[in-house]
């Protein structure tokens, strides 16, 4: 059989709904580039048919770049002493909640480093009062806590948690990750799903150390944990930590990995993230084209958003009012449109 032959029949096998096995996976990550549109194309189409054409848009506030953790990949490391370190205080953070709702957005996502500042209960009212100010769905990006703290999120009024597993091997994340445990991680994810949290994960693509095979296992992880949201961008090395040099500009494989993932989860919410137009002036637009149906806009005041620098080059330009114009100027060059709703997972 020759190799169009096996990737048409591949294609068409998830087309009809038939699951993926591992080797399956990895011959589609590996496959000629000539026919990695066919596999986006498909995936598109997938998501077409789930989800829609509609685009959710989630307004992000960096609110600290503090972080307790020094992992080898990422700006905000504890180690990186060259770094500005900012905590927004809770007025701030609740005026730009209140910014975010004036432009129609529905949820707010708050993320930040592993910062024990923020106390459980400091959270807590945070979500509380953003909730009776604006009505925003709330969504959390703030590291590991304890099976206690989510559930008080959840009470709260807290309603999704992102925490990405970056990589499901267990020899890399204890190389990329010094002192964190796979383990703990992925039983953070097991307790945010049984609480009933929508439970975003995900994944880096091109990191030091990575094969085929490990991409292939954490696709299947993704799959089988049931997550509702999945952000997967491509590694980009931060000049402050010790990844400082090592290139990776294979924007290609990070959306083949986007488009099994929506090929394999079906409905997820995968957004295209800002790393990928870190990359490519059309990241966000190719990723769009591959499965992706959420945006996520950067709303965190300019002031402390220069120096949320987890990778080099992330920001959008413009005030947050352009780059939502912006925005939906791109959406409709390639025949979809913003939908002003939660953007909840179908189903949940």
């Amino acid at each position: 059989m020759s190799i169009s032959d096996k990737i048409e029949k591949l294609l068409l096998k998830v087309e009809i709904g038939k699951p993926l096995g591992r080797k399956e996976i990895i011959d589609l990550l590996r496959m000629p580039g000539d026919f990695a549109q066919d596999l986006f194309v498909t995936a598109d189409r997938i998501r077409q048919r789930e989800i829609g054409d509609e685009i959710f848009l989630r307004g992000i506030i960096e609110f600290s770049n503090y972080c307790e953790c020094n992992c080898l990949y990422c700006g905000l490391r504890k180690s990186n002493n060259k770094l500005h370190r900012y905590r927004m205080t809770d007025d701030e953070i609740i005026n730009t909640a209140q910014e975010i709702k004036k432009l129609r957005l529905t949820t707010v996502v708050l993320q930040s480093g592993e910062d024990s500042f923020y106390s459980t209960d400091r959270i807590c009212r945070l979500i509380e009062q953003i909730k009776k100010e604006t009505g925003l769905i709330i969504t959390l990006s703030i590291g590991e806590k304890s099976t206690t703290d989510f559930q008080s999120f959840l009470q709260s009024g807290a309603n999704r948690y992102l925490l990405k597993q970056e990589t499901v091997s267990p020899e890399l994340y204890k190389y990329l990750r010094p002192g964190c445990q796979l383990d703990k991680r992925i039983q953070c994810l097991r307790s945010l799903k049984l609480l009933g949290f929508e439970t975003g994960t995900g994944n880096m693509v091109g990191l030091p150390g990575q094969t085929l095979e490990i991409l292939a296992d954490d696709l299947l992880f993704m799959k089988q944990l049931d997550a509702d949201m999945l952000g997967i961008g491509p590694f980009i090395a931060h000049p402050d930590t010790p990844l400082a040099g090592i290139e990776n500009d294979d924007v290609e494989l990070t959306l083949r990995v986007l488009a099994l993932a929506r090929i394999l989860t079906l409905n997820t919410n995968i957004p295209a993230t800002t790393a990928l137009t870190a990359l490519h002036p059309q990241g966000r637009i190719l990723a769009l084209q591959a499965g992706a149906n959420v945006v996520m806009p950067d709303f965190t005041p300019e002031n402390y958003k220069i120096h949320y620098e987890i990778y080099p080059g992330r920001t959008d330009a413009g005030s947050a009012a352009e780059i939502i114009s912006k925005l939906e100027k791109d959406f409709r060059s390639i025949g979809r449109t913003v939908l002003y709703s939660p953007g909840n997972r179908p189903g949940k």
